[in-house]
Protein backbone atom coordinates (compact mmCIF):
# COMPACT_ATOMS: atom_id res chain seq x y z
CA UNK A 1 0.00 0.00 0.00
CA UNK A 2 1.55 3.06 -1.07
CA UNK A 3 1.86 5.71 2.16
CA UNK A 4 0.56 9.53 1.32
CA UNK A 5 3.23 12.11 2.14
CA UNK A 6 1.30 13.65 4.47
CA UNK A 7 -2.02 15.41 5.47
CA UNK A 8 -2.54 19.30 7.08
CA UNK A 9 -4.49 19.89 9.77
CA UNK A 10 -6.53 23.09 10.93
CA UNK A 11 -5.99 23.25 14.34
CA UNK A 12 -7.10 25.93 16.46
CA UNK A 13 -6.07 28.05 13.55
CA UNK A 14 -3.39 26.78 12.68
CA UNK A 15 -2.19 24.23 9.80
CA UNK A 16 -0.37 21.08 11.68
CA UNK A 17 1.53 18.80 8.70
CA UNK A 18 1.27 15.00 9.71
CA UNK A 19 3.85 13.58 7.71
CA UNK A 20 3.47 9.59 7.08
CA UNK A 21 -0.43 9.85 8.50
CA UNK A 22 -1.00 5.68 7.75
CA UNK A 23 2.64 4.49 8.78
CA UNK A 24 1.49 1.80 11.32
CA UNK A 25 2.25 2.77 14.59
CA UNK A 26 -0.20 -0.16 16.37
CA UNK A 27 0.08 -3.15 14.17
CA UNK A 28 -2.22 -5.60 15.73
CA UNK A 29 -5.20 -3.22 16.40
CA UNK A 30 -4.74 -1.65 12.94
CA UNK A 31 -4.22 1.87 14.22
CA UNK A 32 -2.05 4.23 12.14
CA UNK A 33 -0.12 7.52 13.07
CA UNK A 34 -2.72 9.81 12.05
CA UNK A 35 -5.24 7.65 14.31
CA UNK A 36 -2.93 8.96 17.22
CA UNK A 37 -3.14 12.50 16.32
CA UNK A 38 -7.40 12.04 15.96
CA UNK A 39 -7.46 10.21 19.10
CA UNK A 40 -5.61 13.13 21.08
CA UNK A 41 -7.66 15.57 18.87
CA UNK A 42 -10.45 13.58 19.96
CA UNK A 43 -9.64 14.22 23.99
CA UNK A 44 -7.62 17.18 24.35
CA UNK A 45 -9.51 18.70 26.91
CA UNK A 46 -8.60 15.85 29.40
CA UNK A 47 -4.84 15.41 27.90
CA UNK A 48 -3.89 18.78 28.27
CA UNK A 49 -5.51 18.91 31.74
CA UNK A 50 -2.34 16.77 32.61
CA UNK A 51 0.49 18.49 30.33
CA UNK A 52 -0.51 21.99 30.01
CA UNK A 53 2.09 24.32 30.96
CA UNK A 54 4.38 21.50 31.84
CA UNK A 55 7.65 20.98 30.19
CA UNK A 56 7.78 17.47 28.63
CA UNK A 57 9.94 14.76 27.77
CA UNK A 58 9.48 13.78 24.14
CA UNK A 59 9.71 9.76 23.86
CA UNK A 60 9.86 9.35 20.37
CA UNK A 61 8.42 6.03 18.54
CA UNK A 62 9.25 7.18 14.90
CA UNK A 63 8.75 3.38 13.87
CA UNK A 64 5.37 2.68 15.71
CA UNK A 65 5.74 0.60 18.94
CA UNK A 66 7.52 -1.95 17.62
CA UNK A 67 10.45 -0.04 16.55
CA UNK A 68 13.08 1.05 19.10
CA UNK A 69 12.02 4.40 21.15
CA UNK A 70 14.24 7.08 22.02
CA UNK A 71 14.26 10.15 24.62
CA UNK A 72 14.72 13.41 23.78
CA UNK A 73 14.51 16.17 26.24
CA UNK A 74 15.75 18.82 24.20
CA UNK A 75 13.29 20.94 21.63
CA UNK A 76 14.07 20.20 18.20
CA UNK A 77 15.51 23.12 16.59
CA UNK A 78 13.67 23.08 13.73
CA UNK A 79 9.86 23.73 14.88
CA UNK A 80 7.59 26.25 14.25
CA UNK A 81 7.30 29.87 15.83
CA UNK A 82 4.21 28.98 18.55
CA UNK A 83 5.99 26.00 19.52
CA UNK A 84 6.75 27.15 23.23
CA UNK A 85 10.07 25.93 25.52
CA UNK A 86 10.96 26.27 28.92
CA UNK A 87 14.67 25.77 30.67
CA UNK A 88 14.54 22.87 32.69
CA UNK A 89 17.74 22.20 35.45
CA UNK A 90 18.68 18.70 36.25
CA UNK A 91 20.04 17.10 38.92
CA UNK A 92 23.48 17.29 37.16
CA UNK A 93 23.12 20.88 36.90
CA UNK A 94 22.71 20.94 33.05
CA UNK A 95 19.97 22.27 31.42
CA UNK A 96 17.59 21.56 28.71
CA UNK A 97 15.25 23.44 27.31
CA UNK A 98 12.27 21.69 26.52
CA UNK A 99 8.74 21.63 25.01
CA UNK A 100 5.81 22.90 26.36
CA UNK A 101 2.70 22.06 25.24
CA UNK A 102 -1.15 23.96 26.15
CA UNK A 103 -3.17 23.69 23.01
CA UNK A 104 -4.36 21.25 20.40
CA UNK A 105 -1.83 21.92 17.82
CA UNK A 106 1.16 21.98 19.85
CA UNK A 107 -0.10 18.55 20.69
CA UNK A 108 -0.87 17.61 17.20
CA UNK A 109 2.73 18.55 16.51
CA UNK A 110 4.17 16.28 19.21
CA UNK A 111 2.22 12.91 18.10
CA UNK A 112 4.11 13.68 14.80
CA UNK A 113 6.98 13.76 16.08
CA UNK A 114 6.15 10.40 17.27
CA UNK A 115 5.40 11.49 20.78
CA UNK A 116 2.58 8.20 21.59
CA UNK A 117 2.24 9.05 25.36
CA UNK A 118 3.06 12.29 27.04
CA UNK A 119 5.77 12.48 29.59
CA UNK A 120 5.34 15.89 31.61
CA UNK A 121 6.80 16.94 34.50
CA UNK A 122 5.32 17.67 37.51
CA UNK A 123 6.17 21.37 37.59
CA UNK A 124 4.62 24.23 35.23
CA UNK A 125 6.97 26.70 32.96
CA UNK A 126 6.43 29.49 35.59
CA UNK A 127 7.83 27.65 38.64
CA UNK A 128 10.08 25.01 37.02
CA UNK A 129 11.49 24.17 40.88
CA UNK A 130 8.26 23.72 42.95
CA UNK A 131 6.56 20.51 41.82
CA UNK A 132 2.25 21.40 41.77
CA UNK A 133 1.70 17.29 41.94
CA UNK A 134 2.37 14.77 43.45
CA UNK A 135 2.70 11.29 42.13
CA UNK A 136 1.88 8.15 43.37
CA UNK A 137 2.81 4.59 40.82
CA UNK A 138 1.35 2.20 42.16
CA UNK A 139 3.36 -0.75 40.41
CA UNK A 140 2.48 -4.57 40.82
CA UNK A 141 5.10 -7.16 40.72
CA UNK A 142 4.42 -10.43 38.40
CA UNK A 143 1.87 -12.44 39.83
CA UNK A 144 -0.17 -9.86 42.13
CA UNK A 145 -3.59 -9.63 40.43
CA UNK A 146 -5.60 -6.69 39.39
CA UNK A 147 -7.62 -6.45 42.97
CA UNK A 148 -4.96 -6.64 44.84
CA UNK A 149 -3.88 -3.18 42.76
CA UNK A 150 -7.26 -1.64 43.72
CA UNK A 151 -7.12 -2.79 47.59
CA UNK A 152 -3.79 -0.99 47.59
CA UNK A 153 -4.88 2.38 45.69
CA UNK A 154 -7.75 2.40 48.44
CA UNK A 155 -5.42 2.53 51.34
CA UNK A 156 -3.63 4.75 49.73
CA UNK A 157 -6.66 7.11 49.20
CA UNK A 158 -7.32 7.02 53.10
CA UNK A 159 -3.56 8.01 53.80
CA UNK A 160 -4.33 10.68 51.49
CA UNK A 161 -7.31 11.87 52.88
CA UNK A 162 -6.17 11.75 56.44
CA UNK A 163 -3.64 14.21 55.85
CA UNK A 164 -6.03 16.23 53.60
CA UNK A 165 -4.86 16.00 50.30
CA UNK A 166 -7.45 14.14 47.17
CA UNK A 167 -6.02 11.50 45.51
CA UNK A 168 -7.25 11.81 41.26
CA UNK A 169 -6.34 7.77 39.96
CA UNK A 170 -6.23 7.08 36.30
CA UNK A 171 -5.19 3.27 35.28
CA UNK A 172 -1.24 3.29 34.14
CA UNK A 173 -2.37 1.40 30.68
CA UNK A 174 -0.61 -1.42 31.95
CA UNK A 175 -1.17 -3.15 34.99
CA UNK A 176 -0.80 -0.26 37.71
CA UNK A 177 -2.69 3.05 38.70
CA UNK A 178 -1.35 6.30 39.37
CA UNK A 179 -2.73 8.34 41.75
CA UNK A 180 -2.29 12.05 40.91
CA UNK A 181 -2.81 14.75 43.86
CA UNK A 182 -2.29 18.59 42.95
CA UNK A 183 -0.28 20.61 45.65
CA UNK A 184 -0.01 24.02 45.97
CA UNK A 185 3.79 25.07 44.49
CA UNK A 186 5.58 25.76 47.84
CA UNK A 187 7.87 22.58 48.38
CA UNK A 188 10.81 21.76 46.64
CA UNK A 189 11.47 18.40 44.62
CA UNK A 190 13.36 16.62 47.56
CA UNK A 191 10.35 18.09 50.21
CA UNK A 192 8.02 16.72 47.31
CA UNK A 193 10.05 13.20 47.14
CA UNK A 194 10.07 12.73 50.93
CA UNK A 195 6.15 13.05 51.27
CA UNK A 196 5.41 10.45 48.01
CA UNK A 197 8.00 8.11 49.82
CA UNK A 198 6.15 8.63 53.01
CA UNK A 199 2.45 7.72 51.80
CA UNK A 200 4.67 4.65 50.70
CA UNK A 201 5.62 3.99 54.10
CA UNK A 202 2.29 4.49 55.88
CA UNK A 203 0.62 2.29 52.87
CA UNK A 204 2.65 -0.30 53.60
CA UNK A 205 2.75 0.41 57.43
CA UNK A 206 -1.11 -0.31 57.24
CA UNK A 207 -1.41 -3.28 54.94
CA UNK A 208 2.39 -4.68 54.93
CA UNK A 209 0.69 -8.05 53.28
CA UNK A 210 -0.15 -6.25 50.17
CA UNK A 211 2.18 -3.39 49.79
CA UNK A 212 5.89 -2.54 49.66
CA UNK A 213 7.94 0.65 49.89
CA UNK A 214 11.22 -1.12 49.60
CA UNK A 215 13.92 -0.15 46.51
CA UNK A 216 15.41 -3.04 46.25
CA UNK A 217 13.57 -4.71 42.87
CA UNK A 218 14.64 -8.11 44.81
CA UNK A 219 13.03 -7.28 48.10
CA UNK A 220 9.72 -5.95 46.90
CA UNK A 221 6.54 -7.91 47.15
CA UNK A 222 2.73 -7.37 46.31
CA UNK A 223 2.31 -3.63 45.36
CA UNK A 224 5.53 -1.72 45.07
CA UNK A 225 4.67 2.21 45.65
CA UNK A 226 7.46 4.09 43.51
CA UNK A 227 8.02 7.37 45.30
CA UNK A 228 10.81 7.87 42.78
CA UNK A 229 8.77 8.91 40.00
CA UNK A 230 8.52 12.44 42.19
CA UNK A 231 12.39 13.04 41.71
CA UNK A 232 13.76 16.21 39.40
CA UNK A 233 14.56 13.96 36.52
CA UNK A 234 11.65 11.55 35.99
CA UNK A 235 8.56 12.28 34.43
CA UNK A 236 5.35 10.10 34.27
CA UNK A 237 2.98 9.26 31.58
CA UNK A 238 0.49 11.63 31.60
CA UNK A 239 -3.70 11.59 31.94
CA UNK A 240 -4.90 9.91 28.11
CA UNK A 241 -1.75 8.77 27.27
CA UNK A 242 -1.26 5.81 24.90
CA UNK A 243 0.91 3.36 26.16
CA UNK A 244 2.84 1.55 23.66
CA UNK A 245 0.84 -1.83 24.01
CA UNK A 246 -0.58 -4.10 21.33
CA UNK A 247 -4.01 -2.82 22.11
CA UNK A 248 -2.97 0.48 22.25
CA UNK A 249 -4.48 1.25 25.84
CA UNK A 250 -4.72 4.33 27.45
CA UNK A 251 -4.15 5.36 31.05
CA UNK A 252 -7.02 6.72 31.73
CA UNK A 253 -8.69 8.95 34.43
CA UNK A 254 -11.49 7.35 36.39
CA UNK A 255 -13.43 8.30 39.45
CA UNK A 256 -13.06 6.01 42.72
CA UNK A 257 -16.10 4.28 42.09
CA UNK A 258 -15.33 3.68 38.27
CA UNK A 259 -11.81 2.48 39.65
CA UNK A 260 -13.27 0.08 41.81
CA UNK A 261 -15.12 -2.11 39.15
CA UNK A 262 -12.99 -1.28 36.10
CA UNK A 263 -11.06 -3.46 33.82
CA UNK A 264 -8.21 -1.75 32.77
CA UNK A 265 -8.33 -3.44 29.30
CA UNK A 266 -11.42 -1.71 28.37
CA UNK A 267 -9.63 1.92 28.08
CA UNK A 268 -8.03 2.11 24.83
CA UNK A 269 -7.36 4.41 21.69
CA UNK A 270 -10.39 2.91 19.67
CA UNK A 271 -12.92 3.31 23.25
CA UNK A 272 -12.30 6.22 25.08
CA UNK A 273 -12.80 8.83 22.38
CA UNK A 274 -16.85 7.97 22.43
CA UNK A 275 -16.56 7.23 26.77
CA UNK A 276 -15.18 10.83 27.49
CA UNK A 277 -18.53 12.02 25.16
CA UNK A 278 -20.61 10.73 26.75
CA UNK A 279 -19.34 10.97 30.28
CA UNK A 280 -16.68 13.81 29.98
CA UNK A 281 -13.47 14.42 31.78
CA UNK A 282 -13.27 12.58 35.65
CA UNK A 283 -10.26 15.20 36.40
CA UNK A 284 -12.29 17.97 35.37
CA UNK A 285 -11.98 19.34 38.59
CA UNK A 286 -8.49 18.28 40.11
CA UNK A 287 -7.13 22.08 39.41
CA UNK A 288 -9.20 23.30 42.04
CA UNK A 289 -7.95 21.28 44.78
CA UNK A 290 -4.47 21.90 45.42
CA UNK A 291 -3.72 20.56 48.79
CA UNK A 292 -0.85 21.21 51.57
CA UNK A 293 1.88 18.73 52.62
CA UNK A 294 2.61 20.57 55.85
CA UNK A 295 0.41 17.56 57.51
CA UNK A 296 2.35 14.78 54.94
CA UNK A 297 5.36 15.96 55.95
CA UNK A 298 4.81 15.93 59.82
CA UNK A 299 4.03 12.40 59.12
CA UNK A 300 7.24 12.12 57.77
CA UNK A 301 9.07 13.64 61.12
CA UNK A 302 7.18 11.10 63.62
CA UNK A 303 8.06 8.35 61.04
CA UNK A 304 12.03 8.73 61.53
CA UNK A 305 14.26 8.30 58.97
CA UNK A 306 13.29 4.55 56.63
CA UNK A 307 15.70 1.44 57.90
CA UNK A 308 18.42 0.75 55.64
CA UNK A 309 17.60 -2.19 53.70
CA UNK A 310 20.42 -5.24 53.07
CA UNK A 311 20.63 -6.43 49.45
CA UNK A 312 22.33 -9.87 50.59
CA UNK A 313 19.76 -12.18 48.52
CA UNK A 314 20.79 -14.70 46.16
CA UNK A 315 20.07 -12.99 43.10
CA UNK A 316 21.82 -14.20 39.80
CA UNK A 317 22.12 -12.18 36.72
CA UNK A 318 20.79 -14.25 33.53
CA UNK A 319 21.08 -11.78 30.55
CA UNK A 320 21.22 -8.57 29.31
CA UNK A 321 20.03 -6.82 26.15
CA UNK A 322 19.26 -4.18 24.06
CA UNK A 323 15.93 -5.34 23.09
CA UNK A 324 13.60 -6.27 25.30
CA UNK A 325 12.09 -9.41 23.90
CA UNK A 326 15.81 -11.03 23.78
CA UNK A 327 16.40 -10.49 27.09
CA UNK A 328 13.08 -12.43 27.29
CA UNK A 329 14.24 -15.16 25.38
CA UNK A 330 17.76 -15.31 26.96
CA UNK A 331 15.62 -16.39 30.23
CA UNK A 332 13.12 -18.87 28.79
CA UNK A 333 16.67 -20.53 27.74
CA UNK A 334 17.80 -20.81 31.54
CA UNK A 335 14.01 -21.75 32.34
CA UNK A 336 14.88 -24.67 30.12
CA UNK A 337 17.79 -25.83 31.76
CA UNK A 338 16.72 -25.40 34.76
CA UNK A 339 13.20 -26.46 35.33
CA UNK A 340 13.63 -28.13 38.85
CA UNK A 341 14.48 -24.65 40.18
CA UNK A 342 12.12 -23.16 37.94
CA UNK A 343 9.27 -24.92 39.72
CA UNK A 344 10.71 -23.87 43.25
CA UNK A 345 10.18 -20.07 41.78
CA UNK A 346 7.30 -17.41 41.81
CA UNK A 347 6.40 -14.92 39.34
CA UNK A 348 8.28 -12.18 41.69
CA UNK A 349 11.47 -14.11 41.61
CA UNK A 350 12.29 -12.86 38.16
CA UNK A 351 13.24 -9.46 38.13
CA UNK A 352 13.24 -7.84 34.44
CA UNK A 353 14.81 -4.22 34.69
CA UNK A 354 14.85 -1.00 32.16
CA UNK A 355 17.80 0.25 32.36
CA UNK A 356 18.43 3.79 30.90
CA UNK A 357 20.77 3.82 27.73
CA UNK A 358 22.39 7.06 25.76
CA UNK A 359 19.09 8.13 24.36
CA UNK A 360 17.19 4.48 25.00
CA UNK A 361 16.73 1.24 26.96
CA UNK A 362 18.40 -1.87 27.49
CA UNK A 363 16.93 -4.51 29.51
CA UNK A 364 18.75 -7.03 32.22
CA UNK A 365 17.39 -10.05 33.63
CA UNK A 366 17.68 -11.06 37.09
CA UNK A 367 16.12 -14.28 39.24
CA UNK A 368 16.14 -14.24 43.09
CA UNK A 369 17.10 -17.68 44.39
CA UNK A 370 16.01 -17.01 47.83
CA UNK A 371 13.09 -19.71 47.43
CA UNK A 372 15.69 -22.40 46.20
CA UNK A 373 17.52 -24.36 48.75
CA UNK A 374 21.04 -23.36 48.54
CA UNK A 375 22.60 -26.15 47.13
CA UNK A 376 20.00 -26.74 44.36
CA UNK A 377 20.95 -23.13 43.33
CA UNK A 378 22.26 -23.02 39.56
CA UNK A 379 25.92 -20.95 39.76
CA UNK A 380 25.85 -18.12 37.69
CA UNK A 381 27.29 -18.42 34.57
CA UNK A 382 28.16 -15.56 31.46
CA UNK A 383 24.90 -13.71 30.68
CA UNK A 384 22.64 -14.83 28.11
CA UNK A 385 22.55 -12.92 25.81
CA UNK A 386 25.16 -10.63 26.79
CA UNK A 387 24.78 -7.30 25.45
CA UNK A 388 27.92 -4.63 25.78
CA UNK A 389 26.47 -2.13 28.23
CA UNK A 390 29.71 -0.10 27.78
CA UNK A 391 28.95 0.51 24.00
CA UNK A 392 25.81 2.92 25.15
CA UNK A 393 28.38 5.34 26.70
CA UNK A 394 30.74 5.10 23.78
CA UNK A 395 31.69 8.39 21.94
CA UNK A 396 30.59 12.32 23.15
CA UNK A 397 27.03 12.75 24.37
CA UNK A 398 25.33 15.03 27.03
CA UNK A 399 23.80 12.52 29.67
CA UNK A 400 20.76 14.82 30.09
CA UNK A 401 19.82 14.13 26.59
CA UNK A 402 18.28 10.68 27.98
CA UNK A 403 15.33 10.37 29.96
Amino acid sequence: MARSTGVTLQIGGREVTISSPDKPYFPEAGHTKLDVVRYYQAVADGALRGISGRPLVLKRFPGGIHGEPFFQKRAPAKRPSWIETAVFAYPSGRTAEEVVVRDGAQLAWINNLGCIDLNPHPTRASDLVHPDELRIDLDPVPGVPWPQVLDVAAVARAVLADVGLTGWPKTSGSRGVHILVRIAPRWTFAQVKRAAQTVAREVERRAPALATSKWWKEQRHGVFLDYNQNARDRTTASAYSVRPTSDARVSMPLTWDELATCDPAMFTLATVPARVALRGDAHAAIDEHAGSLDALLALAASLGEPEKQDRNLPVILIGQAKQKADALAGLERWKARHPDVVARLAPAAYLVDANRGRSSAWYRVRVNLDAVPPELRPDEVAPDPDYDVASEWSGRFDPDDVA
